[in-house]
């Protein structure tokens, strides 16, 4: 599996910094993933609802460590570039 593209919309938050949208293998789109900083630096929060109890079930998420880095790792890098750039960014091969 292999995320083909990247979208990041930062925002003017506190410790939330962007809203990601990502591709996998040019077919599969999640939407709402989030870059949050947290006590230990930046880190990538999977889309989630809220429960009746008040607690956030993820609604979508790697089911290996490995995933989740390759998935943290680029669309952090994605939101590195967009902030040396200063705007919103799609990389990958689709449009």
């Amino acid at each position: 599996m292999e995320v083909t593209e990247v979208r990041v919309f930062p925002v003017e938050e506190d410790r939330l910094k962007a809203y990601a949208t990502i591709t996998l293998d040019q077919c599969f789109l999640v939407r709402d993933l989030k870059v949050i900083m947290g006590n230990k630096g930046l880190f990538v929060a999977m889309p989630s609802k809220r429960r009746k109890d008040g607690t956030y079930q993820d609604i979508a998420h790697p089911l290996n460590s490995d995933t989740r880095r390759m998935i943290e790792d680029t669309v952090l890098g994605e939101y590195q570039r967009v902030l040396e750039s200063g705007e919103a960014a799609v990389s990958g091969d689709t449009p």
